[in-house]
Parts: structure tokens; C-alpha cells; sequence
């Protein structure tokens, strides 16, 4: 099989998973390393390097959700409204980990200073890197049969989370991945015409 059939496939692979547990089909060392591959060698604009991650697990990986649960309780009166919340973060308690996403503010200050031409567009270009980050490790994830969802629940719990974790001053959380493994696959997913979507000139 080809490189490009097997990327291919590894990106149809990569899907919403919502159903995790924490019972994962690999060893926590194996998701750290797969997360420091994707630090060392996804691109990003002027070499800038901007993304910052953070993997939690076990107790660390609960923490964060109850923080987000408890920060969304206070936000809202009705419990019988925060009963579908509450619901949904426990899908999220329920998995293995947590990959959070942060961008260094204070490198693409630098970079703004050192090619000022370009300074508007660095923080655009920060996080478009971090969203490569995200697509990477989700289907590096995803090649090893370990199920992932993407959320975002920024800029509500970044204080705590900063101070729970020690976070860098400097650092703006981006993205939460929750990861585990699958209990329930993804269902079928929709497409829109790709008439409607892509273009080619010059054929």
C-alpha cells in the first residue's frame, strides 16, 4: 500500500469520538511520545514554534473537566437545564486524557517585532499552526485506534486552568482533545457537493 493511500485513509479514519473510556488499547508513554512527535515536526509560519500542549491523565485529566462543569454550573441557574451539561462532561470525564492547546502570545510578539511587514498576520498564522497541531495528533490518534473529540471551552475556564496547572502567563489556551479509548464509533457522516467546495483551473 502507498504512503499517500495509507494518509488517505488515516484521514477518513480520524473522526468525532464521543463514546471513550479510559481503558486505553496503548500505554500513556506511546500518547506522549505521539504528542511529542507532532511538537517536533509540524510546521508552522517563519519556523515560529509558537504552539504549546499540555497532556493530562488520570486525576489531572477528571480535574479539568470538573473545573469546566463546575465554571458552566455557575453560569447557569436552571438544573434541570444543566442536566444535558452535566451529561456531556461526564462523556468527557469518562475518557483517558486530555490534549490542551495553547498558543505563546510572547513568540508571536517576537516574531511581530523581528518581521514587522508581516505583523498582523502572525497571530492568524499562530493559529492556523495550532490547528495543525490539533488535525495531527487527532489522526496520530486516531492510527492507533485511540478515539478523540475536539473541544472548546476557552476562554471560560483559562484562569483556573492557569492556576490549577501553572500555566505560562504568556500561554492562551486554544483547544481541549479529550482522548480514550472507543467504546461507540463515529456514525455516518455527511458530505456537501464537492462541486460546491473545490475548484481546479488550467487542467
Amino acid at each position: 500500500m502507498s504512503d499517500l493511500k495509507t494518509l488517505q485513509q488515516l484521514a477518513e479514519k480520524r473522526r468525532s469520538i464521543y463514546a471513550l473510556s479510559n481503558q486505553l488499547p496503548v500505554s500513556n508513554d506511546e500518547i506522549v511520545e505521539l504528542v511529542e512527535h507532532a511538537v517536533l515536526h509540524t510546521p508552522s509560519s517563519f519556523n515560529s514554534q509558537s504552539t504549546r500542549v499540555v497532556v493530562l491523565f488520570g486525576d489531572d485529566h477528571h480535574k479539568l473537566w470538573q473545573i469546566t462543569e463546575d465554571t458552566l454550573r455557575g453560569m447557569v441557574d436552571n438544573e434541570e437545564q444543566f442536566a444535558a451539561t452535566k451529561q456531556k462532561i461526564a462523556g468527557f470525564k469518562a475518557g483517558a486524557g486530555t490534549v490542551m492547546f495553547f498558543e505563546d502570545h510572547s513568540v508571536v510578539r517576537d516574531m511581530q517585532a523581528a518581521a514587522p511587514l508581516y505583523a498582523d498576520k502572525f497571530p492568524i498564522w499562530a493559529h492556523q499552526t495550532n490547528a495543525m497541531h490539533q488535525y495531527i495528533i487527532w489522526t496520530a490518534l486516531a492510527s492507533i485506534n485511540v478515539g478523540a473529540n475536539l473541544q472548546h471551552y476557552n476562554p471560560i475556564i483559562d484562569k483556573e486552568v492557569a492556576s490549577t496547572w501553572n500555566i505560562d502567563e504568556h500561554w492562551e489556551l486554544n483547544a481541549q482533545m479529550v482522548f480514550g479509548a472507543i467504546e461507540q464509533p463515529a456514525g455516518d457522516k455527511a458530505f456537501k457537493p464537492i462541486e460546491e467546495r473545490m475548484q481546479v483551473f488550467g487542467k
